[in-house]
């Protein structure tokens, strides 16, 4: 579906931010994108949506570069931004408005996710609060239908029933055809949707994995024993005890803590990424 080769950006000369990415997007996957602020996430969503383009290397969609902004290709693919803003317009005239964009577009899926916030069909977008928009667009942005949607920091906002409530409407939007890329800093609101783990550091891509993989090859460890902690690569004290992440060498399977796990890479990669070669 989408295919990202050697691609390498920059908004500076010879100061990269992303250097040589190379990674694919397939059917049926629910994507976090992990990374520090300025890490390049929000650039990486913008340079595969289209409105930025790579100094070197090339992205592919089904075949097609995004930087060429295909009417047909566009109509595949959506982008929730982290900022935004509403116009002064009822639902039903934003709906009209941008609907005809996405030939897959449902008004009956768009009723059923405005239903799982407790929205309301208001008649001027522009005076709800900031988490009531968010709801919005959210709702908009899967009854689309869209191949490929990408959100950037969707739950920024939102308050916890309604990060329940996205949980909620994401299940219900995922499809064996359709592929999700959630940038967050909000892993513990995403932990259990995310099917497929993306992290960005030091302008390289440390880690694309899927979570079934990493609770193969990692063990998560969550104890109120330090000694517990033997043979971590990572841990760390939190106020509700010790957590670490170590080789898993048993075969049994842990929960993975995203947290965790991003901690852990961050601060041992070599040591981390060995152990997926």
């Amino acid at each position: 579906m989408l295919k990202v080769e050697e691609m390498t950006f920059s908004y500076k000369r010879n100061e990269y931010l992303l250097n040589r990415l190379n990674f694919d997007i397939t059917p049926g996957g629910v994507y976090g994108l992990l990374g520090k602020n300025g890490s390049g996430k929000s650039t990486l969503l913008y340079l595969m949506t289209g409105l930025m383009f790579p100094k070197i290397g090339h992205i592919y969609i089904d075949g097609i570069e995004p930087r060429k902004r295909l009417p047909d290709m566009l109509s595949q693919l959506y982008l929730l931004p982290e900022e935004y803003d509403l116009p002064a317009t009822s639902v039903d005239e934003f709906v009209k408005r941008n609907a005809a964009f996405y030939p897959r577009f449902s008004r009956e899926d768009f009723d059923r996710y405005m239903d799982i916030f407790d929205l309301e069909s208001v008649k001027n977008m522009q005076r709800v609060s900031m988490g009531q928009k968010k709801k919005y667009l959210v709702s908009f942005a899967l009854a689309t239908n869209t191949a490929l949607l990408f959100m950037d920091e969707p739950t920024n906002g939102m308050d916890i029933p309604s990060k329940s409530q996205f949980r909620k409407a994401i299940a219900l939007g995922m499809n064996d055809e359709r592929s999700i890329v959630i940038s967050t800093h909000q892993v513990r609101d995403l932990e259990s949707m995310i099917d497929r783990v993306l992290i960005l550091h030091n302008h390289s891509m440390l880690l694309n994995e899927s979570t079934l993989r990493i609770a193969e090859k990692l063990e998560f460890v969550n104890t109120t024993d330090k000694e517990e902690l033997d043979g971590c690569i990572y841990s760390a004290f939190t106020p509700a005890g010790f957590v670490g992440v170590r080789p898993n060498t048993t075969g049994a399977e842990t929960p993975v803590d995203l947290e965790v796990l991003f901690n852990a890479i961050i601060t041992n990669p070599e040591t981390i990424t060995n152990r997926f070669v």
